[in-house]
């Protein structure tokens, strides 16, 4: 059952001019930009792609016969109408059609009353087109600014495109979460089995589960036993055993045995349907990062056309200058003071960063997340998958009164045979590895709800499971009792056995640690960050891990929908927060917080709803995003820097400030080779970023 998405009261956000639409997803009513449905989102991107190949395409003639390609490059272009009426007619659609979205996004900027980068740059195009129109009109042959508007507009499309690629990946994670429910389900009425879409159980309705099934909707076990594996929803790795009572979660995915279970949260109650609200609150609510350079797209709005105006008041009223003298000064003050520079300062570090991230095989979906990823001074690490492999294996046999750990390793190990308990199958893994086949013969066989296993091997009564198992039957474990708490502590999960009522050892088997996760904590808490461990694990099997790991916090036996209250709870302590995880469950909690990692091998719906993906979930790549961000951040520094030197410098020398005293002026074809110069200071200053790579997996 996927949200219907209703597209009405069509209105513009007053930042960017962008469509907004009302969308209603499981009675959650919420205002958001229509990039947020995929359909809407696919044809937003394809047109900005297709405005920028459209400019590109025209800049190119436009700056071959441009003054910069004719008088300084001497190209000898032939020319079958004048130079200067062929600029007109090649950079007027590039700013009234494939720019329009400067201009209207400079519209309700103005109606809101905010000075933002579309004003800025709508005003640079503008400004140097309708100065070059006015000099084809009345002075035909003068040297002109087209190429200067072309470009410009040219560069930031791409930026957009750039941006908008990344932005898909909301309603997208959405539908991931959707599809984890099955489409169909079988339920009991009227005495027979029925199959029904999964939208239309009911409450009370008796749900049948087989092995493999997925669980439609959450309820409670009224018949039958089984492991179901919820590692989907709860990321937990280790399937749980339900019998009569116990609760079943939707998106669950049934192993081993038939039960009935009665549907007692459906639709938008179920703990899935939580989780998809709880994604879609945090990613609404959430502001967009602002790049540095719209932090200063204001003030440079009032110097430009400050400048401008100072120039034309000074030349024309102040020294009597002609109308036509004026106006080049002033329209070159505009011009120079246009953000070419600015609009590659931040775009061009960000391309290198991303793309040194992408060959280390971490992915940063967009420039906010690459600049804010430095301000991280809290991070919060999901423990299975992401600092452990997910899956258990055995690390322990320990027997006791004259029995050989191969001996324990058969006895189990014929008891699980067939199981797909991850447990077993550690188990099976371990007894083939230490050569302890052929497995023996049992009789007997029960499964002793919730505490293990009971059966006839050789004549002899056999028990593995729970401590409890084994007292329950008058085995005495006592003697062992500091062994089995030391593995206890450090978080492992037990298996005891018994043979005849002798306590015969135990097997203990863990979600091994991956090999960069403690040298991760130490790096990261070197990068004076605060680390955090999340778990849904008891608390002393959690403290063992955070401990053996190096944590200092951890929060433990965390439901699966709380996890986002917890990255709140920092975030309400005033840090800036950075949230690691792979599984679904994860997926509020990534989108709640200030920065969002996701294990390239967990879920699509982690990937989708982080802000960097780590393809190889390697932790110690998280150490490398972070080093990356905050070499990025200072080339765009020093980009922002040269940018805006140039400004300083430039706009009072095009403005003729100095012109009477010194002779200084710059001349419209200067002013756009100067353009030109600062760009390639800028681009140069971030290939520079390269020089990182060395240091980021130190």
């Amino acid at each position: 059952m996927h949200p219907e998405i209703r597209q009405s009261e069509l209105g513009r956000c007053p930042g960017c001019g962008m469509e907004l639409i009302k969308s209603e997803a499981l009675s959650t009513k919420s205002e958001t930009h229509t990039d947020h449905d995929p359909r809407i989102a696919k044809q937003m991107e394809a047109d900005m792609r297709r405005r920028f190949w459209i400019s590109f395409i025209l800049s190119v003639p436009i700056v071959l016969y441009s003054p910069l390609g004719l008088n300084y490059f001497k190209l000898n272009l032939p020319t079958p109408i004048p130079a200067d009426l062929l600029l007109f007619i090649l950079t007027t659609p590039i700013v009234f059609w494939t720019g329009s979205i400067f201009i209207t996004g400079t519209y309700y900027s103005l109606k809101a009353r905010k000075l933002n980068m579309s004003v800025l740059i709508a005003t640079g195009v503008l400004a140097a087109y309708l100065f070059s129109v006015l000099l084809t009109l009345i002075r035909p042959g003068s040297d002109t600014f087209y190429e200067a508007a072309a470009l410009l507009v040219t560069f930031v499309l791409f930026g957009h495109w750039m941006e908008m690629k990344s932005r898909r990946g909301t309603s997208e994670a959405l539908r991931a979460l959707f599809d984890l429910v099955p489409p169909q389900a079988k339920v009991i009425r009227g005495g027979k089995e029925i199959t029904i879409p999964s939208s239309e159980i009911i409450h009370n309705d008796i749900v049948m589960l087989r092995p493999g099934d997925k669980v439609p909707v959450d309820g409670i076990v009224v018949e039958g036993e089984t492991a179901i594996d919820e590692s989907l929803v709860t990321g937990e790795s280790i399937p749980v055993l339900k019998k009569i009572g116990d609760k079943v979660i939707g998106g669950a995915v049934n192993q081993t045995g038939a039960v009935k279970f009665k549907a007692t949260q459906i639709g938008s109650e179920t703990v899935l349907a939580q989780i998809i609200k709880l994604v879609e609150t945090a990613q609404n609510s959430k502001a967009p990062g602002q790049r540095i350079a719209d932090k200063a797209a204001g003030w440079l709005v009032v110097v430009a056309i400050g400048s401008g105006i100072a120039a034309f008041l000074g030349w024309y009223f102040g020294a009597g200058a002609g109308l036509l003298t004026a106006l080049t000064f002033a329209v070159s003050a505009v011009v120079i003071a246009c953000p070419d520079a600015l609009g590659l300062a931040t775009p061009t570090a960000v391309a290198v960063g991303t793309g040194i991230g992408a060959k280390y095989n971490i992915l940063i979906k967009d420039a906010a997340t690459l600049e804010n990823t430095s301000r991280i001074n809290a991070i919060i690490l999901d423990k299975t998958g992401t600092l452990t492999e997910g899956k258990p294996k055995v690390t322990d046999v320990v027997a006791f009164n004259n029995f050989t750990e191969e001996e324990l390793l058969k006895h189990e190990a014929s008891l699980e045979v067939g199981s797909n308990h991850p447990l077993a199958k550690a188990i099976l893994e371990e007894t083939k590895k230490r050569g302890a086949l052929p497995l023996k013969p049992i009789e007997n066989f029960e499964s002793v709800a919730g505490y293990g296993l009971r059966a006839k091997i050789a004549g002899k009564i056999v028990l593995a499971g729970t401590e409890k198992l084994l007292k329950d039957n008058g085995v005495r474990t006592e003697p062992m009792r500091e062994i089995l708490d030391k593995l206890a502590e450090d978080g492992k999960t037990l298996s005891l056995l018994a043979v005849d009522n002798i306590f015969a050892g135990v097997i203990a088997a863990a979600d091994t640690p991956r090999a960069n996760s403690k040298r991760t904590v130490a790096a990261l808490k070197n990068l004076g960050l605060e680390v955090v461990m999340i778990t849904g694990d008891h608390a002393r099997v959690a403290d063992g891990i955070g401990k053996q790991l190096g944590f200092d916090r951890v929060f433990a036996e965390v439901l699966p929908e709380d996890k986002a209250k917890y990255v709140k709870k920092l975030q309400d302590e005033g840090k800036f927060v950075a949230m690691v995880g792979d599984g679904i469950n994860d997926a509020p909690a990534l989108a709640q917080a200030d920065i969002g990692i996701a294990i390239g091998a967990g879920t699509d719906v982690a990937i989708e709803t982080g802000n960097i993906v780590l393809m190889k979930s390697d932790p110690y790549d998280i150490v490398a995003a972070i080093r990356l961000s905050k070499a990025t951040v200072v080339k765009m520094k020093q980009n922002l820097f040269w940018a805006a030197i140039y400004n300083v410098l430039a706009i009072p020398v095009a403005a003729g400030v100095f012109y009477n005293s010194f002779g200084w002026s710059l001349r419209p074809e200067i002013s756009a080779l100067l353009m030109s110069a600062s760009s390639i200071i800028v681009a140069t200053n971030a290939v520079l970023l390269k020089k990182v790579e060395a240091r980021l997996k130190t």
